[in-house]
């Protein structure tokens, strides 16, 4: 395909954590972005704008249906994303008219089943507990860090194919997480930065199910109303804490996310997909 061509492109989200999609498969230009391109499509308003740009590329296992490689909005490569694997989920589903899929990503192979409508469930995979899976940059306890910000203090740190540190407080509204946020981004205790969470526990409808208010700042994105990998993070830390059972609903800005963590130590994430709107991007923003 010319270079001079537009870049099709489709604009989907979970739960508004949004994402541009482009399908190297069919557009190899796709394959080839560098963070300048990256940002540059991200930009929100010189460019499409997104919270994370996804590539989906020709699988290198062959049980993979699919690569998903994931951008954040400041250029740099991440190796999950929850609500974006329900998204290429969904379309690799639609696409091979099969109820299920695998989708091979930098944290390992996900597997996902469409569960109605544009709802779809995704394993993903086993909840990360040592301090050098996460990764942290010293041994550490992982059920009590020794980091505090402002109101904050004392989160529980997870990896989800990504690292996550949970802080538990009373009201998650109050928190300013956009003041807070980068400075624990950053922190020299996490070595390729990290996703901040703030989780409220709050009363259950059933004993078997818990429920929690969940914010996050993601690493490289800032504020989203919703992260996928975070709602997996927070239930496990709260599970972990004794605060509730294996299985909760997360209510983040944008909606509510099903979370159950197995016996296995696997994450079970089932939520909604949308598409907003699909497109071409001009070239000039190719050439950033």
């Amino acid at each position: 395909m010319s270079d001079s061509a537009p870049l099709p492109f489709r604009k989907m989200h979970g739960l508004g954590n949004d994402f541009i999609v482009l399908d190297g498969r069919t557009d190899p230009r796709a394959l080839a972005l560098d963070p300048a391109r990256v940002r540059a499509l991200a930009d929100r308003r010189a460019g499409i704008g997104c919270d994370q740009l996804i590539v989906i590329a020709p699988p290198r296992d062959p049980a993979a249906a699919a690569l998903m490689r994931i951008f954040n909005a400041d250029g740099s490569e991440v190796a999950a994303c929850g609500n974006a694997t329900r998204c290429v989920a969904w379309l690799l589903m639609e696409q091979n008219h099969a109820p299920r899929v695998t989708i091979e990503t930098a944290a390992g192979l996900l597997r996902a089943e469409a569960r109605g409508g544009e709802r779809v469930a995704v394993d993903m995979g086993p909840a990360r507990l040592g301090w050098d899976e996460i990764p942290l940059a010293r041994p550490l306890d992982t059920l009590h860090l020794p980091l505090a910000a402002g109101p904050l203090a004392d989160p529980v740190a997870v990896g989800m194919g990504n690292p996550h540190a949970v802080f538990f407080v009373a009201d998650a509204e109050a928190i300013d997480l956009a003041a807070l946020g980068p400075g624990l981004e950053y922190d020299p205790l996490f070595p390729a930065r990290c996703n901040i969470e703030v989780a409220q526990i709050l009363p259950a409808a059933a004993p078997e199910c818990g429920r929690i208010r969940m914010r996050v700042w993601e690493r490289g994105a800032g504020i989203t109303p919703a992260c996928g990998t975070g709602a997996c993070a927070t239930l496990v830390a709260a599970a972990r804490r004794g605060l509730t059972p294996r299985r909760a609903e997360l209510i983040l800005d944008g909606g509510s996310l099903e979370i159950a963590w197995g016996e296995d130590g696997h994450v079970l994430m089932t939520g909604p997909v949308a598409t907003s709107f699909t497109g071409a991007a001009a070239p000039a923003l190719l050439s950033a």
